[in-house]
């Protein structure tokens, strides 16, 4: 016989369960920027998550950038600046902005400095004088020195980049730039970020060791510090040498490898009928819906559902200058629907 006092205790947590599920926050996530500022306030502003202003104004909304902000675009800069005040203007109306790691974050910490552009590197040219503390060949682009100091661990964006985990959890759905790889089922999402900032932790401790060995200068890139590296080890020993050989390992690196999650492709390159067990799998070991990536762009400048809603891809080459064809584009999540905004 059921307790008359059962039924109203029943009653009230089904009415608090459907109360909290319908007050559940929007989500809104966005793919790779690559510097450009202009397309990206303007998603914004479509999506109502900014005002003209592009100040917060999205209220208890969650907005995810999922990677690669920097690189190939001309104001990655500004973008950066954008994100970060977003993030400290979002939680005063009960917003949160998660700004996740792509490979050209993890690049740009390393050094490698491939897809940077001169522009890029001339919006940090008249930072001052007082930035320029580290000697750097002339051949160097304008602006090359006080960018190197700015994404330095304790500089103002170095700070920061190193702040920003590979991969969140949003309700019943994982967010993350390139995909997490079978391989590493196992680990839970806390392990994985921890292991890419350990790694990046290791590389700055490499790095100061190199310049206090004068091996290396604190600007060289990761393509020049690899290239000291190997020529001292020639003549290294003891511990010197133990060092340089670990930091030699550096590919071997999650942050670094194909196969991690700042880099893997599969989500986007796998066949239907290869990758929906290996997805199905994955969204069983992470009790998850749906994965959301960028980094493989879906031209012309749509986002793609893949493996029965499982996986969405959401890099739409926002940078058009660059993906002929790509636009600026956000995967809207509310109310338990899943929609796109243009």
């Amino acid at each position: 016989m059921t307790n008359k006092r059962t039924v109203p205790c029943l009653l009230l947590c089904l009415l608090l369960a459907v109360a909290m599920h319908a007050a559940a926050p929007r989500v809104v996530a966005i793919g790779d920027i690559h510097g450009d500022f202009d397309a990206f306030a303007g998603i914004l502003q479509r999506a109502q998550l900014v005002d003209p202003g592009l100040r917060w104004a999205g209220g208890n909304a969650i907005l995810v950038q999922t990677g690669d902000f920097l690189d190939r675009g001309p104001k990655a800069r500004a973008v950066m600046d954008l994100l970060m005040s977003l993030q400290e203007g979002a939680p005063k109306q009960g917003g949160r902005v998660i700004v996740l790691m792509g490979n050209h974050e993890a690049m740009n910490i390393y050094g490698d400095l491939r897809y940077i552009t001169d522009k890029d590197y001339a919006s940090f040219a008249d930072d001052g004088a007082g930035a320029r503390r580290n000697k750097v060949p002339t051949a160097r682009p304008p602006g090359f020195e006080e960018r190197c100091s700015a994404f330095a661990a304790d500089g103002r964006y170095g700070k920061w980049l190193r702040t920003l985990p590979a991969v969140t959890r949003i309700n019943d759905s994982v967010f993350l730039h390139g995909g997490i790889h079978p391989d590493l089922s196992a680990l839970s999402i806390e392990k994985i970020n921890e292991t890419i900032a350990t790694e990046i932790k290791a590389f700055d401790a490499y790095k100061q060791f190199m310049a206090g060995k004068k091996i290396a200068q604190p600007c060289d890139t990761l393509q020049e510090r690899v290239a000291a590296a190997r020529m001292a080890l020639e003549k290294a020993k003891g511990k010197e040498a133990e060092t340089l050989k670990s930091f030699l390992e550096y590919d071997a690196w999650l942050s670094i490898s194909e196969n991690g999650p700042l880099w893997f492709r599969g989500y986007a390159q796998w066949t239907d009928a290869e990758g929906a067990p290996q997805i199905q799998r994955l969204a069983e070991a992470f009790g998850v819906a749906r994965f959301v990536v960028g980094h493989t762009p879906q031209l012309p400048g749509s986002i793609v559902t893949r493996f029965g809603g499982k996986v969405y891809l959401i890099d739409t080459g926002m940078l058009s200058s660059f993906f002929p064809g790509g636009r600026a584009t956000a995967l809207n999540i509310q109310d338990g629907k899943i929609s796109f905004i243009d």
